[in-house]
């Protein structure tokens, strides 16, 4: 399998596809807050700004990603996600809370501390992941 480079959409945002989803978040050594969005999405546009800055205020001790639904359909319906935008944040590689719509950024911002707070103790309240689960036959 030919390594895949994970592309950046600015020095503190990382752009995450099906492809590079395993290494970038599941495997990755910092726990992840990722942003699924869709290309159409007002509310998306509204709140990359705030991601943004916050990617730029915790971008060296969180990965902040961002995952298109439209061309990465595999890891949205993986995980559940049925609405944009989404925020799921992981840690050790394991889903442990999400935020659905346009929330307010100091909610999101809340959560990230959190997330920084309980370190690798979240993952004893996060789900391990089962790789045999395909939504595909």
């Amino acid at each position: 399998m030919p390594h895949r480079r994970v592309a950046c959409v600015s020095a503190e945002i990382v752009e995450i596809s099906d492809q590079t989803w395993e290494k970038a978040v599941e495997k990755g050594e910092k726990p992840a807050v990722i942003m699924f969005y869709s290309p159409g999405c007002v509310h998306c546009r509204t709140m990359e700004p705030s991601f943004r800055s916050l990617a730029e205020q915790y971008g060296e001790v969180i990965l902040f990603g961002r995952l298109n639904i439209a061309s990465s359909m595999w890891t949205a319906e993986r995980y559940g996600v049925r609405g944009t935008p989404t925020f799921k944040f992981f840690c050790m590689g394991r889903p442990i809370e999400e935020l659905v719509g346009a929330v307010y950024p100091a909610m999101l911002e809340r959560r990230i501390e959190d997330l920084l707070e309980h370190g690798e103790a979240c993952v004893r309240s996060s789900t391990a992941i089962d790789y045999e689960i395909t939504g595909y036959g």
